[in-house]
């Protein structure tokens, strides 16, 4: 029994060793299993660490590369910018300037407080607290932006947009606004806040070609950004959004609701009361220098258009002093409007041109078309109209310059050129006549026999002479106007024989000087420089024929209290009206018609046009 009990003791040691065993075996197993899961979980933690630390110095590499590419800071305070050019009228008056305007620089200090405030309140509300970037804004404006989905909001401080605009490109991409807010950072360690401002408020863009508050103010209300009352600072501040869409050129509704929202910043801050908001937008606002000027811009295109011809490519602003006489330009303008809105429908005539020189050639006033805004192309020195009858002067100064008279006798009767069957504008014939007689009634069957008898080339020959500066086609029915030309030509070609039959040229420009007052150019007139083209009997009789256009023929709706002389143009179906004179001291050429060459319904020259031509000439000649 010993033996047995011996025996299953050591058996049962047995046994507890083999659950032992068992156990250990089991809990190494199990310790076996989580030791791999804290591997795994070490494992991609320094994963991530390592992520973080590539992110990092990518980061650190990039806003160091960012740092080196920095524009030079001299150089880019200096920024070469387009010139300005003003252009003048005669009476010192400024029409149009272009490029970009900037004035003198004003000091924060200079301004009413309200002004600044009303730029803090609306730009930057913690200009004076951050340092270069206000978190609170940037967040603000990136939830604003991710609620709506799109770009609605901007969280830039002030200090952030001078950067902008005095050092980088406007361009949006990632390294420009890291260097933006790298630039901020120097920006707000080297200067004080207060010259910041100024930077900011000298060089920031205020629509319509300004920079600066100064330029803004000058343009927008015709003084000085010292004298603005709050709601024209408001205005000023409200701008400043979008400039081109807030300015008052663009629309003074739309700048005053702006201007509502900027005052009403103003009262969240509690830096005025809302009974101060509500009495600031009752307060007037300052007469627009830009509608001051509203005229000529036709004009002043084609004056910009020529100045590096005189004085070559430029760094300096400069002024441009003009020949153009406000008052005839006002003149023109009006009349032009006047009777193209009051014929549009039932006349079908939708655009016309006014030209008016005086006799040396000089540009009193120029008409392009009836709304600038919606077509800047000028109609009075880019479009080719046919003349019609008003190319006939150079037909009889043709053959006056080659012996005839004016009381010599010329057929009126039906003639065959080929297909050609020319007509008169009556259906009818008148036999024999003299050649004042086909003049005055504009006989085109009298002009085109009177042709046959002369040289087409000499015919031309006079036309070139005289200022005709387009293509004219050597036919037969080149007499009767079938060569389109330009309105600026024709009134050109007609001061030749307005002045006495010496060759005129057009030109608009007298002085240009440099904003400091440095001359660059002046026009010099001398009189033994003039050409002699037509001789005197030549003017006295064709003066003659056009004085009786107007007093008996078909030019009567011109008729003034004063002298005056001139012809009538009509091209074939109405498309092209005309009427072309001048006075003792003015010559004009009127076109109305439209853009198409659609027909216009029985409109001719001796109608609307002549009509146009005697309000602008009667206001031209208002002083004599």
């Amino acid at each position: 029994m010993a033996t047995n009990a011996k025996h299953e003791k050591k058996g049962g040691n047995r046994s507890a060793e083999k659950k032992t065993s068992g156990k250990k075996k089991n809990g190494g197993r199990k310790k076996a299993s989580r030791k791999p899961q804290k591997t795994t979980g070490f494992f991609w933690l320094k994963i991530l660490f390592l992520i973080g630390l590539i992110v990092a110095a990518v980061t650190a590499l990039y806003v160091g590369y960012c740092f080196l590419t920095l524009p030079d800071i001299e150089q880019a305070v200096s920024r070469t910018r387009q010139p300005s050019t003003s252009i003048i009228a005669e009476n010192g008056q400024e029409i149009r300037t272009f490029g970009n305007v900037y004035s003198e620089v004003v000091y924060p200090s200079e301004l009413p407080p309200y002004v600044i405030d009303a730029v803090i309140a609306t730009e930057d509300r913690r200009f004076y607290s951050h340092f270069g970037f206000d978190m609170i804004a940037f967040t603000r404006a990136m939830a604003a932006n991710l609620i709506k989905g799109r770009y609605a909001q901007g969280g830039s401080t002030i200090t952030q947009q001078v950067a902008k605009n005095l050092f980088l490109t406007p361009q949006k991409n990632i390294k420009r606004k890291v260097q933006e807010l790298l630039m901020a950072f120097w920006l707000e360690r080297k200067f004080s806040k207060d010259q910041i401002l100024t930077l900011y408020l000298n060089r920031v863009y205020m629509g319509s070609g300004t920079y600066g508050i100064e330029a803004a103010s000058q343009k927008y209300f015709h003084k000085s950004s010292r004298d603005l009352n709050m709601l024209e600072g408001a205005v000023i501040a409200g701008l400043l959004k979008a400039p081109a869409r807030y300015n008052p050129s663009a629309d003074k509704k739309r700048a005053v609701e702006r201007a509502a929202v900027v005052l009403q910043n103003m009262v969240n801050a509690a830096i005025i009361t809302p009974e101060q908001k509500t009495k600031a937008l009752k307060m007037p606002t300052g007469a627009s220098l830009h509608n001051k000027l509203a005229g000529g811009k036709y004009f002043a295109d084609w004056v910009y258009a020529e100045v590096n011809a005189y004085i070559g490519e430029r760094e300096n602003d400069i002024n441009v002093y003009t020949t153009l006489d406000k008052k005839i330009q006002k003149a023109a303008e009006s009349a032009l409007r006047q009777a193209i809105f009051a014929n549009a429908q039932s006349k079908n005539v939708t655009n016309g041109a006014v030209v008016v020189l005086d006799k040396s050639g000089a540009v009193k006033a120029m008409v392009g078309g009836i709304n600038y805004e919606k077509s800047q192309f000028n109609r009075a020195t880019q479009a080719l109209r046919q003349p019609g009858s008003a190319f006939k002067p150079f037909v009889y100064l043709t053959a006056l310059e080659e012996g005839w008279e004016t009381d010599d006798k010329i057929d009126d009767y039906p003639i065959t050129i080929g297909r050609w069957k020319p007509e008169n504008h009556s259906k009818k014939y008148y036999g024999t006549v003299t050649l004042k007689e086909a003049f005055v009634r504009s006989l085109n069957l009298a002009t085109v026999n009177l042709a046959q008898k002369l040289s087409f080339a000499e015919i031309i020959r006079t036309a070139r002479k005289m200022g005709i500066s387009t293509p004219i086609e050597e036919t037969p029915a080149m007499v009767l106007g079938s060569s389109a030309v330009k309105v600026l030509d024709m009134a050109v070609a007609y001061t030749a024989v307005a002045n006495g039959g010496y060759a005129a040229w057009p030109y608009s420009i007298t002085e240009i000087y440099t904003r400091e007052g440095y001359p660059l150019y002046t026009r010099l007139y001398e009189e033994d420089d003039q050409q002699r083209i037509l001789d005197d009997d030549t003017v006295e009789a064709m003066t003659e024929m056009m004085e009786a256009v107007i007093l008996e023929g078909t030019g009567k709706r011109a008729q003034t209290p004063f002298f005056a002389a001139g012809k009538t143009g009509t091209s074939q179906d109405y498309r092209d009206a005309w009427f072309v004179g001048f006075t003792d001291r003015y010559v004009g050429a009127v076109w109305v018609g439209n853009d198409d060459n659609s027909p216009m319904n029985g409109v001719g020259g001796g109608t609307l046009p002549a009509e146009i031509w005697k309000k602008v000439m009667t206001a031209a000649e208002s002083d004599k």
